[in-house]
């Protein structure tokens, strides 16, 4: 039966990786939200992060999947890098192509000794840094994370491309099923280490298999360091084995030696390759007898790990650290017609978290920077950051108002978040402003309904579930709006405007008797939601004349005084 093990690996991976990835690269919202935290419950570092992030909240079933990462790891070893892990099997993918180009008959992997003080290094010095605050190594290192990344800044364009390409041949031929979709680039600095991490393991793939894997990433040696406890274990019968080596060169992880007939099972895989290849059935599971033996794949000394553990360490810590101040971006705007009138910088206290992360620190404490949350973002504001949260915080998405503002009532991005940076509002909140959520719901629905709401009923308390969490995030403040009075074409030019009190929800910023017929913008910062639609709408260039600073720990705001528009039509519009 084990024969069939590669076959069953080879469905799951696939099943794995395009369910993974079509949830990075799907534009027309395809895919239900509640399905997101499903199709990646079981991915390790992002419900490990949950889990932790959850322990003061209370504990859920939806932050588990890790620990049925474990007790597989615990039963058949790392089969979670074959079977589960989407950049796992992007490897294997790679290693195929690879193969299908490579010379016939040469032979592809070799056994190589452990990289023992490598990856353990990596591993100690990135748990020391998760100790001390810093989740930036593991937003570089984690497996899932640099996944997303591929598929959110670099196979997402060419999709959207090719989706584009093929949407105007069918129009040509008078099919509609298809419509072209805008191509949203990143700032290209930010997507350097993105860059650089895709050729390595590109790399890595074609010469070396899983290197990657074996030699660089963390969870690959955590899973390996539970493995030495696995109850089931692939060995290979030294009666039966007539040291051909088929296995040995089938093997990915480059981790069987032939020679003293050993498999160094902390960096196995499971992919069953070397079941598969063996003519003689000489390899395959087997139950672990925990014993001692005569013969041992030979690991590099623990003097020399020690040493390059420290050695790991100490040129970390040659980095600051505090994080390098955000860096002033240059402003840019997309409006049709722009007002180049605006001089006066003004940078921003803090820049804008996503609803739901509850503050900054909370934000940039736990966020993998998988892009998970700006390939589902409708209004395409969330975008990479490249020093907006510091150099510790690269990558990680902020709200970028140049290109688009946070929809009044959207909240796809605390839907899909897999390890609890971006949190579902319903958990975010306050208990004041669920309680005031609650009851704003509770009034709409009777009003609705002209009943009272049965919560009995599940049609009924999904729509007031629904109701509550819309109530609270329209009351959600992640940042407050701040007008530069000498960059608004109002003062410099004494030309009508309006634009951002035309677009602010909740009248925030309303236009006021300034000269003659003239009105000027005023700020009400007590019912801002910080959503960005005043400065995204605002046409100056090169700075914008009014702007949204972020709140370190989100806030409730007031309920607006009047939330009905104007409905006296501003006379003599600019553009």
């Amino acid at each position: 039966m084990q024969g069939y093990l590669k076959t069953a690996r080879i469905v799951i991976a696939i099943a794995t990786l395009l369910a993974a990835g079509f949830l990075f690269l799907d534009f027309s919202d395809t895919v239900p939200a509640a399905w997101f935290r499903k199709i990646l419950w079981l991915q390790l570092i992002p419900s490990l992060l949950a889990f932790l992030h959850t322990l003061k909240d209370g504990l859920s079933l939806s932050v588990f999947g890790f620990v049925a990462v474990l007790l597989l790891t615990l039963l058949f070893g790392r089969v979670y890098c074959s079977y589960l892990c989407p950049l796992g099997v992007f490897q294997d993918v790679i290693s195929w192509f690879s193969k299908k180009l490579r010379r016939k008959g040469k032979k592809r992997y070799r056994f190589t000794p452990p990289r023992t003080w490598l990856r353990y290094g990596i591993l100690l010095t990135v748990c020391l840094s998760l100790f001390s605050g810093s989740i930036y190594l593991v937003n570089v290192l984690d497996p899932y994370s640099n996944f997303g990344r591929f598929c959110a800044d670099f196979f997402r364009p060419l999709y959207v491309m090719g989706n584009n390409l093929l949407a105007q041949l069918l129009q040509s031929l008078g099919f509609y099923v298809l419509y072209p979709v805008k191509i949203v680039s990143a700032n290209p600095l930010a997507l350097i280490v993105p860059a650089v991490m895709l050729m390595l393991v590109v790399w890595f793939s074609i010469r070396k298999g899983r290197l990657y894997c074996n030699a660089i990433c963390p969870a690959g040696t955590l899973l390996g360091l539970i493995s030495h406890l696995s109850l089931f274990r692939i060995r290979i019968s030294r009666p039966d084995c007539t040291q051909c080596g088929k296995c040995a060169f089938a093997c990915k992880s480059q981790c069987i030696d032939i020679k003293q007939q050993a498999i160094d099972f902390s960096r196995c895989v499971g992919c069953a390759n070397c079941m598969k290849s063996c003519d003689r059935n000489a390899v395959g599971y087997a139950m672990a007898s925990f014993r001692k033996s005569g013969k041992k794949i030979p690991h590099r000394s623990k003097r020399r790990f020690l040493f390059g553990s420290l050695l790991f360490m100490g040129a970390l810590s040659g980095l600051s650290v505090r994080s390098v101040i955000a860096a002033s971006r240059k402003k840019e705007d997309g409006t049709p017609e722009e007002h180049h009138t605006g001089f006066e910088e003004a940078v921003k206290t803090h820049q804008v978290s996503p609803p739901g992360s509850q503050s900054i620190h909370h934000f940039t404490a736990s966020c993998t920077a998988c892009h998970l949350c700006v390939s589902a973002c409708p209004a395409d504001v969330l975008r990479p950051s490249l020093f907006e949260w510091g150099f510790f915080g690269m990558g990680q998405p902020y709200m970028d108002y140049r290109f688009g503002f946070c929809n009044y009532e959207c909240v796809k991005c605390s839907e899909v978040c897999p390890n609890k940076a971006i949190l579902p509002l319903t958990e975010s909140a306050s208990p004041e402003l669920k309680t005031a959520a609650e009851e704003d719901a509770r009034q709409a629905f009777n009003a609705r309904f002209d009943r009272e709401a049965d919560l009995s009923d599940s049609n009924d308390r999904t729509l007031m579930q629904d109701m509550i969490r819309r109530n609270i995030k329209v009351r959600t403040q992640i940042g407050t709006v701040r007008f530069i009075r000498n960059n608004c074409i109002v003062y410099s030019e004494e030309t009508s405007c309006g634009s951002c009190s035309e677009h602010c929800p909740t009248k925030a910023v309303r236009m006021v008797p300034y000269k003659g017929e003239l009105t000027i913008p005023r700020v009400d910062t007590d019912i801002c939601i910080g959503c960005g639609a005043c400065e995204y709408a605002c046409p100056v260039t090169p700075y914008k004349a009014i702007i949204v600073d972020g709140c370190k720990e989100h806030a409730t705001a007031q309920k607006p005084k009047d939330e009905t528009p104007d409905e006296k039509p501003l006379t003599d519009f600019a553009f």
